[in-house]
């Protein structure tokens, strides 16, 4: 996305939403990267103060990709006595979703993204859910390896871009019903969460929830400044490497294997930062790195 003209349209929907009875928050300079000028960007706690405001007039969006950042910002602008938060950011990252198939998933607010998934005909082993533009990458890159790593592994991939649908639907309008979580999310399986912001409000977001005691968040921890984009993330333990790690931890069936995987994710870190420290940028096969499923 282009900033010049983020910035510009910004000026023109303040001065137009200003005569208006609903308010439009878009979050673009969000605290996943920092590698120009530090720690400057949106702290990700502005989300936890909105959120403590009435259900009734919060929505939090985090699309994922452009088409879902499009027809979110079309539909939100044409809300009335909502506050809408949309945090994305003006990075270049990867095009997940036709348009078509952008609009159902927006319109739900939550859903499997079967195209990553293994588990269609049977349960799970693990469930991968990602929430931001940022975690849903490294979400996506952590599932890529582990489909190459441990291919028996059933896993199934949740991206939440309408965070309210979390909460229980007494609770939210948006929020799924104890019912439709639990055949996400599964009544029992572990879940590894990759989170745009403060990893404890998915946990109050979700504590009433059936399997909450399986959930695992990954998020910001107030880690790092100024450094690569990927660095970052690995400083905040949010990073491809350490979700997979993160399965394994939860995997029994694959102890003997794990071992092996666990130490690939180690070599992998070390090497990430003997690169940064030599060159200044990112591994190749980082920046580079492409959906190979």
């Amino acid at each position: 996305m282009n900033c010049d003209i983020v910035r510009t349209g910004w000026v023109f929907f303040r001065d137009w939403l200003i005569n208006k009875v609903y308010r439009y928050d878009l979050l673009i300079s969000h605290v996943w990267q920092q590698d120009h000028n530090g720690s400057s960007h949106q702290d990700p706690g502005f989300i936890d103060h909105v959120v403590n405001k009435k259900a009734d007039i919060i929505r939090v969006y985090l699309p994922p990709d452009a088409n879902t950042l499009l027809y979110i910002t079309d539909k939100r602008l044409r809300s009335n006595n909502i506050i809408n938060v949309i945090v994305a950011g003006k990075q270049q990252l990867p095009q997940w979703l036709y348009m078509d198939a952008a609009i159902k998933h927006c319109t739900a607010g939550i859903g499997i993204w079967s195209w990553a998934s293994n588990d269609q005909e049977t349960e799970p082993d693990v469930v991968m859910a990602c929430a931001g533009d940022v975690p849903t990458l490294e979400t996506l890159a952590a599932v890529d390896l582990l489909h190459q790593l441990t291919p028996n592994l059933k896993i199934r991939v949740i991206n939440v871009v309408d965070l309210m649908t979390l909460q229980p639907r007494e609770e939210h309008p948006h929020g799924l019903s104890n019912k439709d979580f639990d055949t996400l999310f599964t009544p029992d399986k572990p879940i590894i969460f990759a989170y745009h912001g403060y990893p404890w409000l998915i946990h109050r977001l979700t504590y009433r929830r059936t399997n909450h005691k399986n959930l695992h968040v990954r998020g910001y921890k107030e880690e790092g400044s100024t450094t690569t984009p990927f660095d970052r993330v690995v400083l905040n333990d949010l990073d491809r490497f350490h979700l997979v790690a993160d399965v394994i931890d939860r995997m029994s069936k694959f102890s003997s294997a794990g071992a092996y995987v666990k130490q690939f994710v180690r070599d992998k870190l070390i090497e990430h930062h003997q690169y940064i420290t030599i060159h200044g940028e990112d591994m190749p096969e980082i920046t580079n790195w492409k959906w190979s499923c």
